[in-house]
């Protein structure tokens, strides 16, 4: 069973950089497509960065520049490199990954792409 954990929010200024982690466990996640998404207070979520089995990443333009998506496959940890970040960057971030290795994914950056779910870590900015 594929168990996702994020970890490396907190609270930052604006402008700061933190960097957040998601580690897998059950099952190698190196050659997966995986995504960090965020949700806002009372609002879906949207994806943020996503990373495909042959290093392929995608952001929406929210964040392209400032966030980077990265996976590390010896430790089977997925990161997300956030700089210069904003107060409207505040949310819960989760990390997902897709059910089937090398299939095609038309939509990358849509929640309902990914099948496991890891529980969240909070980033807050304040200005």
């Amino acid at each position: 069973r594929v168990q996702l954990a994020e970890s490396g929010g907190g609270s930052v200024q604006a402008g700061g950089s933190l960097r957040l982690a998601c580690t897998a466990s059950g099952h190698t996640s190196s050659n997966y497509c995986m995504g960090w998404f965020r949700q806002f207070p009372g609002r879906a979520r949207v994806g943020v960065a996503s990373i495909d089995g042959a290093g392929r990443t995608s952001y929406p333009n929210s964040v392209k520049g400032r966030f980077t998506i990265s996976r590390d496959a010896a430790k089977n940890t997925l990161y997300l490199q956030m700089n210069s970040l904003k107060p409207e960057d505040t949310a819960m971030y989760y990390c997902a990954r897709v059910q089937r290795r090398g299939a095609y994914y038309s939509d990358v950056l849509s929640p309902k792409t990914y099948n496991y779910w890891g529980q969240g870590t909070q980033v807050t900015v304040s200005s």
